[in-house]
């Protein structure tokens, strides 16, 4: 028999699928503006501060956007409502699943920072970190469907 997938597994899917094609295409836009024609900029501190300052609220914007269209969607559809209340199971699926991506960014970081002692490039740093979280991220949301599906 198959088993129905769940509103907060369908969630975690649509948020998985768009955090790949926001870093996707974020990372395809800045190459081709900025670094494809200048490959020097690479090691630049006021270049990547911006990149990363830039990342975080279009990627919080187009989140929101993608989330509130994939409700309309969903109610359209199946004329399901997203459940208004979180039980003790969806919180300590949560909390599991934010304990591993915490240790996975970490990781990162300390390989981000490991980076410059062996005297690499800067960008070598910047690269890890941005991989290392969105690394997390994507781990934390499979990590939850394993568990809403395992169970605890």
């Amino acid at each position: 028999m198959k088993e129905k997938i769940t509103i907060q597994e369908k969630q975690i899917l649509v948020s998985v699928i768009s955090s790949i094609l926001i870093l996707g295409f974020y990372s395809l836009y800045v190459y081709q503006k900025y670094i494809a024609g200048n490959p020097e900029i690479l090691n630049d501190f006021k270049f990547w501060g911006r990149s990363f300052l830039f990342l975080i609220p279009v990627s919080i914007v187009v989140q929101i956007i993608i989330h509130i269209i994939f409700a309309i969607i969903n109610k359209i559809i199946t004329n399901e409502d997203f459940p208004s209340i979180t039980d003790e199971r969806d919180k300590l699926i949560e909390l599991k699943a934010i304990r591993i991506s915490h240790w996975i960014f970490i990781s990162g970081f300390v390989l981000s920072m490991g980076s410059l002692t062996l005297n690499m490039q800067p960008y070598v740093m910047f690269i890890t970190l941005i991989f290392s979280g969105f690394i997390a991220a994507i781990v934390s949301e499979i990590v939850k469907i394993y568990y809403y599906r395992k169970g605890i």
